[in-house]
């Protein structure tokens, strides 16, 4: 008996490219929402339109994470 349950997820590879693809953009994008964090302290702005271009990547994965949601595996 193990602590942590395993995922078996899904056996369509277009669904695991799909959850992949969320995943990279909800991690990548609050990666990039820190690093224009950081770089908005300077004044040339830049940092800002970083910041907001991660926002946006995340929103862009919580989107595809409630269509995943909403998908069924057809066997």
């Amino acid at each position: 008996m193990s602590f942590f349950k395993k995922y078996n997820g899904t056996a369509h590879v277009g669904l695991m490219r799909l959850e992949t693809l969320i995943w990279v953009l909800i991690y990548g994008g609050l990666l990039t929402l820190v690093l224009g964090g950081f770089m908005a302290r300077d004044q040339d702005g830049a940092g800002v339109e970083i910041m907001v271009g991660g926002s946006f990547l995340v929103l862009m994965g919580a989107g595809l994470m409630y269509v995943r949601s909403r998908l069924r595996e057809e066997p």
